[in-house]
């Protein structure tokens, strides 16, 4: 397999997750603005709807290939910060498993931010 067909690979990995998720945010909003709400942050209904416009379309953008090293960086900050936000209470397994999760994934999107989308992208076609 060539390295433009597994890094395509790997975008469609790491964005299926988001692309859903903003998708789901979408149909909750009120769900998503009360969760967020419930860690105590201000304007929760704003933030949800941010929240729900950035997951889809910056997973759209690591599907596709477009802007990818960029979005890239925008994705590991923002799996960092949530971590952070609302995966941070060590004492419950399942939020520590969550939080190192988020981690994880930041590290694929900085490695996709250095190895770049491949040939088989938006971002490779233009050269």
């Amino acid at each position: 397999m060539s390295n433009s067909a597994i890094l395509l690979v790997a975008r469609i990995l790491l964005s299926v997750m988001f692309i859903m998720s903003g998708i789901q945010k979408f149909t909750d909003i009120a769900g998503t603005a009360g969760y967020i709400g419930s860690i105590g942050l201000p304007a929760a209904g704003a933030l949800a709807w941010l929240a729900a416009i950035f997951e889809t379309f910056a997973g759209i953008a690591i599907l596709i290939g477009f802007q990818t090293r960029l979005v890239s960086y925008l994705m590991a900050v923002f799996c960092v910060v949530l971590a952070a936000l609302f995966h941070s209470n060590f004492g419950d397994m399942t939020q520590m498993i969550m939080f190192m999760k988020n981690l994880t994934i930041a590290g694929g999107f900085l490695a996709l931010s250095v190895a770049g989308p491949g040939g088989i992208s938006l971002d490779g076609r233009r050269g």
